[in-house]
């Protein structure tokens, strides 16, 4: 029988009201008769944090820290550490909004038992929360990055928010001084020769930001950790995959002069009417101006503070409560 864990870490700013319900869900998920663990790595943010508690109740594994050493790189080596005796063949990170359909996670382990080449598989991302012209916005953006996951050569799962072989998770670790230790960990996999699986027959769902100031603090941190990537380049170039090679530098380059996709704008509503159709979703053009103008400057802010060597501060994003469930 297959040993499945499950690692969910929880920044102090998460409402107590998305934990639990993330809980709920995760316990609701078909594990297919997997022997299975849920732990929540709660990093507390007083003494009267009782989300903790309400997890217990629930019946997961809860790890609390006092600190927040590593952030989220260091809450999921914790529970790496954690999950020695339990000794998994497979761990699935989730965000606390995350909502993967109730197949996922056999699904994916599916996927890495068929192809041993793979590191970790996981499926398109959609919005649960398309409520506002930002969130809207963004889940146009998701549709355009499902497209491209397709197609990569370098497929970087944000979050790493998938299932992974836990022999590779457990031996090579997050890199807890990497701003994005997702994209830290695909690129030294990609480099080692293993591969990211795209299961279309599943999905997951997860919130956007719901503010302009969220997403330029979140966009500024990405575009941060993609320029620490570049540590990794002689053994980027070292590698004999291509497809892997072009897809990796295209994202380190293309993506920080967004704006000169600014004239394709153009197509946008006729786009946006054939994928939603929708005439409402036509409305999301303006969005997406915004959205590239806004990019554009969180790649120069990130830039300027990499080359003065100034770091970026994590600040958390505002949930949409009404929009918990998927």
């Amino acid at each position: 029988m297959s040993k499945v864990a499950v690692i969910v870490p929880v920044s102090p700013f998460e409402p107590e009201e998305i934990v639990v319900d993330c809980a709920k869900h995760l316990l609701s998920l078909n594990y297919d008769g997997f022997d299975f663990k849920i732990v929540f790595v709660v990093d507390r943010k007083d003494s009267n944090d009782l989300r903790g508690l309400k997890l217990r109740e629930l019946g997961v594994d809860v790890l609390e820290r006092r600190d927040t050493r590593g952030k989220r790189a260091g809450a999921i080596n914790d529970a790496l550490d954690y999950l020695r005796k339990f000794d998994p063949d497979y761990i699935a990170i989730f965000d606390v909004d995350s909502r993967p359909e109730r197949d996922f996670i056999v699904k994916c382990v599916e996927a890495l038992k068929e192809d041993r080449n793979a590191y970790i598989a996981s499926s398109p991302r959609f919005i649960s929360n398309p409520t506002n012209l930002v969130s809207e916005t963004v889940e146009v953006e998701y549709r355009l990055i499902n497209f491209l996951l397709k197609r990569s050569g370098f497929k970087q799962f944000n979050g790493l928010i998938g299932v992974l072989r836990a022999d590779l998770l457990m031996k090579h670790r997050l890199n807890e001084d990497a701003i994005t230790e997702d994209a830290d960990f695909a690129t030294r996999m990609h480099c080692m020769g293993y591969k990211a699986v795209f299961v279309e027959s599943t999905k997951v769902y997860e919130q956007a930001p719901i503010s302009w100031r969220d997403l330029i603090s979140q966009r500024k941190r990405w575009y941060y950790g993609g320029l620490q990537l570049w540590r990794y380049m002689n053994c980027v170039f070292s590698s004999k995959n291509l497809s892997f090679k072009i897809s990796w530098l295209s994202a380190l380059t293309l993506t920080y002069c967004i704006a000169i996709l600014l004239p394709l704008l153009s197509l946008a509503p006729l786009l946006l009417l054939i994928e939603f159709r929708s005439f409402r979703k036509v409305l999301v053009t303006f969005g997406l101006l915004v959205h590239t103008i806004l990019l554009q400057y969180s790649a120069l802010c990130a830039i300027v503070k990499f080359v003065r060597g100034r770091g970026v501060e994590w600040s958390p994003m505002k949930r949409d409560l009404r929009q918990n469930r998927c």
